[in-house]
């Protein structure tokens, strides 16, 4: 089970990746609840759907350092690349702890923190 985790969120990070949002909330459970340490919490694929246009407008770049996976968790560590809102790279390291449930993921918790290149 652990093993067949990671490839589902490997699989849906390489979707995010490749700017398929759809291809990512298809490995997602219908009521996954996204949390963002220090941030918000969406709660539904739909609000985490709304929130990917925004977010995600240009995709992310996901470097895996480690996965991580026992039971039901999988987690995640790497750094992210994404674009400020004037367009300018932004580095951060990352840990995602994901919970999956039959097989889909059904709740993040994202740990971010900006990272000085």
């Amino acid at each position: 089970m652990s093993e067949s985790n990671k490839d589902v969120l490997l699989k849906a990070n390489a979707a995010v990746t490749r700017g398929d949002n759809e291809g990512f909330l298809a490995c997602c459970t219908d009521d996954l609840v996204w949390s963002t340490v220090g941030g918000e919490t969406l709660h539904g694929k739909e609000a985490v759907r709304a929130w990917m246009v925004d977010g995600y407008a240009e995709p992310p770049r996901f470097t895996v350092r480690e996965l991580v996976a026992e039971g039901d968790l999988v987690v995640a560590l790497g750094d992210i690349e994404s674009k400020d809102e004037q367009g300018k790279p932004v580095q951060n390291a990352y840990s995602d702890v994901w919970r999956f449930r039959e097989g889909k993921m059904a709740e993040l918790r994202a740990f971010v923190v900006p990272v000085d290149v």
